[in-house]
């Protein structure tokens, strides 16, 4: 039984230590068993998730901790949480604050450097999440970050855009908005919920009727119906304290 637990606890922190072996390790069997390559032939952008990914399964061990003390909570009258609500969340690339939060810089830079990989490199390559326009978007994930790290339990909702807000180029002189198409490499920082995809009715117009007690009745008949599918984003503290939620939702006409 020793032995069992003693190869439960390594394989644990194989996939969640935060030394520079262990990160070594989950590295390699990311790029091998989530992208499908090895180190020879792997593009920018797959050594960028597969780093991405090692250090995801560092934040989802603290975040299954933290769940488990939400629900084990959850049944105190006292109990409390923060529901933010806003149209935009800015947080910016996730791999570096990630690094610093968790407090994993300097052994993923030395992990990296025994296979040749300069972690600037892999932080280049992230884009930037196109969930936002400015402050209005900045200051809402400045809260979700400054709760995480006070430890406040919290959850964030928004709007998850496909393309983001717009891109700019100048073209003979002029700007020229094109289409920022920030997921077309992946992210690997969500996690979708399709199981709980919502119908969200837009537009239309109010019919008026007499109901079978002779009420005068109105009802909405919405022109289109899109369906509301939830991802949700863990935001780190400092010092990883704690991990929030943001939980934004893509919207798909069908």
């Amino acid at each position: 039984m020793k032995d069992k637990l003693n190869e439960v606890k390594y394989v644990n922190e194989l996939r969640t230590g935060t030394g520079t072996k262990s990160i070594e390790h989950d590295f390699i069997n990311n790029l091998k068993y989530m992208q499908g390559v090895s180190l020879s032939n792997a593009s920018r952008n797959d050594l960028y998730l597969a780093l991405s990914y090692t250090v995801r399964d560092r934040i989802f061990n603290s975040w299954f901790t933290e769940l488990q003390a939400f629900d084990d909570s959850a049944s105190n009258p006292d109990f409390k949480v923060v529901g933010y609500l806003s149209a935009e969340f800015l947080p910016g690339p996730h791999l570096g604050n990630n690094l610093l939060c968790v407090g994993i810089v300097n052994s993923t830079q030395k992990a990296l450097k025994k296979f040749g990989i300069d972690l600037n490199y892999l932080l280049e390559q992230e884009e930037e999440p196109g969930l936002g326009n400015g402050g209005l978007g900045r200051l809402a994930s400045c809260y979700l970050d400054s709760m995480a790290t006070l430890g406040i339990h919290a959850f964030g909702y928004g709007i998850r855009y496909e393309f983001g807000i717009f891109d700019q180029e100048i073209n003979d002189g002029w700007q020229v908005e094109i289409t920022d198409k920030w997921l077309r490499y992946g992210n690997p920082w969500e996690l979708a919920k399709p199981e709980f995809t919502q119908e969200v009715s837009l537009g239309g117009h109010t019919e008026v009727y007499v109901d079978d007690k002779n009420n005068y009745r109105v009802k909405w008949i919405p022109c289109r119906v899109i369906k509301g599918i939830p991802y949700d984003t863990p935001i780190v503290g400092y010092g990883n304290k704690k991990n929030n939620y943001d939980e934004t939702v893509e919207s798909r006409s069908y």
